[in-house]
């Protein structure tokens, strides 16, 4: 059984595909499993994966219904202890990145890294804390191209919900660790540079997300919504004091105490 499957999901991105999977190919440390699902890519990107076979332990190239379709079919084939998924136009850190930390991948159900966000104009450092809290994944994410997954939490949590159009990734993270109450650690490394050109990216999908998690929030987390908002909304009146100027003259001055 390998430690890593690496599983890359690809649908008519040729370009995007060659980048990730030359940045899979050039890692120092190649003891990994590879996986790459195209959904029947009619420019070019079928033959190129022929053409690097050699070096892929399992592909498909099929039709498929959406991306957690496909990345659902990757998880059926991995035999890894644990599983990656970047896709077509992400791409590894640097080719030293695997031998750095393949050695952290152990013990706890959910490995997480920081990841480089890159645009057409700009480059943003996603830092990730240390301490995960409900919060956190309640108004942010994971990005997944950052999560090594423990192979048994796609058996105890299930699969990749096929019925969300974008968020199935992010409920899956919140499920596995609010829910199951799953074991995570962070590493502080820079795994992957994530391009922005995917479909939760685009600014004309920001209702279906925000419908989406809605929905996924009302059936799981129900219970105590309510409360996490308010403890949101009081922390944010606290920042704002923080800020004031006629706050921080009182607390300079001692009339008031600092909080």
């Amino acid at each position: 059984m390998p430690l890593i499957s690496i599983i890359t999901v690809n649908l008519n991105n040729l370009e995007g595909l060659e980048r990730t999977m030359n940045s899979v190919f050039e890692q120092t440390w190649q003891e990994y499993e590879y996986i790459v699902i195209d959904g029947g890519s009619t420019d070019g990107s079928k033959e190129y994966i022929e053409q690097h076979s050699d070096r892929i332990d399992f592909w498909a190239s099929e039709k498929d219904s959406g991306i957690y379709n496909a990345m659902n079919k990757g998880i059926k084939v991995a035999t890894g202890r644990y599983l990656l998924f970047l896709n077509s136009g992400d791409q590894f850190y640097s080719k030293y990145v695997l031998d750095r930390n393949f050695k952290f991948l152990k013990i706890k159900d959910i490995i997480y890294f920081n990841v480089q966000v890159e645009a057409k104009d700009s480059s943003t450092l996603i830092s990730y804390p240390t301490q995960l809290r409900f919060s956190d994944l309640l108004y942010g994410t994971l990005c997944h191209q950052s999560v090594f997954i423990k192979y048994e939490l796609f058996q105890k949590v299930g699969l990749y919900d096929e019925t969300l159009k974008i968020v199935s990734d992010w409920k899956f993270i919140i499920l596995a660790l609010f829910k199951e109450n799953c074991t995570s650690n962070k590493i502080d490394d820079i795994l992957t540079i994530v391009n922005t050109d995917g479909i939760s990216a685009m600014p004309e999908n920001d209702t279906v997300i925000i419908e989406e998690r809605n929905n996924v929030l009302n059936n799981h987390f129900s219970a105590f919504l309510i409360e996490v908002q308010e403890l949101y909304e009081l922390k944010s009146i606290v920042r704002n004091l923080k800020k004031s100027r006629k706050i921080n003259l009182l607390i300079k001055l001692g009339l008031l105490n600092k909080f």
